[in-house]
Formats: structure tokens, C-alpha cells, sequence
């Protein structure tokens, strides 16, 4: 919808129309300013699942299309810009949303595994997930330039096209052959884009530094962060430290103009010999918030069984070499 000549037209006759494109892309990078009609998205809405009720707004799942060759700068700049992140080691190491060779299932390992190690301890465990409201839909650009200069590094030409490329875009819906007026969008990284995620994860860095001053371990996938403390027995009755890092977190969500999702928060309790009741530890305030967690069940690695049983085959030259890797 957001091109006139097709992306495969543009494979088809990219040897006479090669350079003309480079000669965009390079005048783009060198002058710190993205083209205006590389800034205008349109959003065709898709249902979630067949069957739902089609007059539900809630029901639909928005789908954001971007012009293919915007799509072919941003993938430069992404390249460039991941190399240098890796290069300067600036990522949050418990950050597993979009980056390479991680998943929910490394981040699902990393929390459980340091729950189990807790309870063959003999402690408990309180573990809050917490959850944000249209995370990606809400970032403020001032701030994301303000932490793409101050906090990862970027300045000059490089953090003028960044500029240039979250301002003044543009949205419209299309529904069949109907499609309405642009809109501003004056918040939040595009959707569909391929630098979108990557910079809401430099839109959170601050946040590590938030949570490790409590002395809390945490995790994160994308906008979805756990945070979790064990308790030794004789300290069983306090969370205060749990309660200092919740508040200090809802502070800076404030301050970043990120909006803390209460109703999908939960607590779940954690303990020795798959102890998980609420009485076990004293959650004050954070009773509300409490999940029972049924431990055989969410301590079945289905997934990750699953996962290992596929990636075997394709393993198994290596198992050879290294010897039996279940032993």
C-alpha cells in the first residue's frame, strides 16, 4: 500500500536503477535527514483470529506497512548501529527482546534457573512481572534523542538523521479500497519498522541501572520485566527492598512517559519443596498482585524439550565429536 511500483519490480530492475537508489540512501545518511515519503506508514487492521466478532475494535490487530526502500535505509543504519552497540558493549545483558541469539526461552532459563538455584537454598523466591501499557506506541522522541546522545554515545550528522527519522511522521488506515486522511504521529518508534525495536530497547537502558541499585536480579523481553528477589528463612517477612525497587520502577516510567500496566501485574511465590502459597512470605501490599503458581506445570520445559528434540538432528555431527551431551 505505501509503494507505487511493487518491491519486486524493484529487484527485477535493480541493475538499472541501482545507483540512482544508492545515490538516496547515501544523500540521506550524509545529510542527517530521512525523505518525508519514507515517514508515512499505512495501517491495514487484521482480526487476531478467525471468528471474533468483527465490530470489536479491541478485535483487531493493527498492521503497520512501510515503503520498502525506507525499509532498505533502515537496514543499513541497523547494521551500523548494532555493530557499534556490540562493539562498545552498551546493551542491557538482561534485556533477550530482538537480539541475536536470544529468545524468551534464554530469558525463561536465566529467571528459573536462578529461582531453583534459591529454593535448593532453602529460601523463597518473590517474583513480580510487570507489564506496560502501549510501550512502543508511547516513547517520547525528546527523551529517545536525549539517551541516544547522553547514553549510548551518538552525536553529530548520525543523531541528526535519528532526529529526522522519528519526527514528523505520518499515518493513515486503509480498509479495502478505502483509505483515510494522514495523521501526525508525534509519539512512539514506527511500527514495522526494523529499527523500532532496537531503539525501544535504548529507550530502556536507563532501567537497569534503576533496578540494580536495590539489589534486585531482573529480566527483560522487550517491554515485559520480571523482577525477582529470594529471601533468606530468617528474612521471610521482608520485601521492603522488593517494595523500594516497585516504587523507584513505577518513578521512572512516569519519568519516561511509559504508562505501568497494574491490572496484568502479577506476583508468584516461590519455595522450597514446591512451597507457593502466599502465607509462606508477607506481601504486604503487593497481596493484590498475587498469582498462585501451580510449580509442575510451570517448571514443565515443554518448550524447551521441544526445541531440543527439533535442533538434535542438525546437533548431532557436534555430539559426535563432543560425546554424548545428555551425560
Amino acid at each position: 500500500p505505501c509503494d507505487p511500483v511493487p518491491p519486486r519490480f524493484f529487484k527485477d530492475i535493480l541493475s538499472s536503477i541501482g545507483q540512482p537508489v544508492l545515490a538516496i540512501i547515501n544523500s540521506s545518511l550524509s545529510s542527517g535527514v530521512v525523505p518525508a515519503s519514507f515517514k508515512h506508514a499505512v495501517v491495514q487492521p487484521l482480526l487476531k483470529k478467525p471468528g471474533l466478532d468483527q465490530t470489536v475494535l479491541a478485535n483487531y490487530r493493527p498492521i503497520s506497512k512501510l515503503p520498502f526502500l525506507s525499509k532498505v535505509l533502515e537496514k543499513l543504519v541497523y547494521c551500523q548501529l548494532k555493530q557499534f552497540l556490540d562493539d562498545n558493549g552498551i546493551l542491557e545483558v538482561f534485556q533477550s527482546g530482538f537480539k541475536t541469539l536470544h529468545s524468551t526461552e534464554s530469558a525463561l532459563i536465566r529467571v528459573f534457573n536462578d529461582i531453583l538455584l534459591a529454593c535448593d537454598s532453602g529460601n523463597h523466591v518473590v517474583l513480580i512481572l510487570l507489564d506496560l501499557t502501549a510501550a512502543f506506541d508511547t516513547v517520547d522522541h525528546d527523551i529517545l534523542i536525549s539517551r541516544l546522545h547522553h547514553v549510548v554515545g551518538i552525536g553529530g550528522t548520525v543523531l541528526k538523521w535519528f532526529r529526522s527519522y522519528l519526527e514528523e511522521r505520518t499515518i493513515s488506515v486503509k480498509i479495502s479500497d478505502s483509505e483515510s486522511s494522514a495523521a501526525s504521529m508525534p509519539y512512539g518508534v514506527p511500527q514495522g519498522s526494523i529499527l523500532g525495536p532496537l531503539l525501544f530497547s535504548l529507550y530502556l537502558l536507563p532501567l537497569g541501572s534503576v533496578l540494580r541499585k536495590h539489589g534486585i536480579s531482573f529480566h527483560c523481553y522487550a517491554d515485559d520485566c520480571q523482577i525477582y528477589l529470594p529471601l533468606k528463612q530468617k528474612d521471610v517477612h521482608s520485601i521492603k527492598h522488593l517494595l523500594a525497587c516497585l516504587g523507584d520502577f513505577k518513578a521512572w516510567l512516569a519519568l519516561s512517559l511509559l504508562n505501568f500496566n497494574e491490572k496484568k501485574t502479577e506476583v508468584m511465590v516461590f519455595g522450597p519443596s514446591g512451597s507457593c502459597e502466599s502465607s509462606s512470605v508477607d506481601l504486604g501490599p503487593l497481596e493484590e498482585y498475587f498469582k498462585p503458581v501451580i510449580t509442575d506445570t510451570v517448571l514443565r520445559w515443554t518448550v524447551i524439550s521441544n526445541w531440543t528434540a527439533k535442533s538434535e538432528p542438525w546437533l548431532s555431527p557436534v555430539f559426535i565429536i563432543q560425546g554424548d551431551w545428555r551425560q
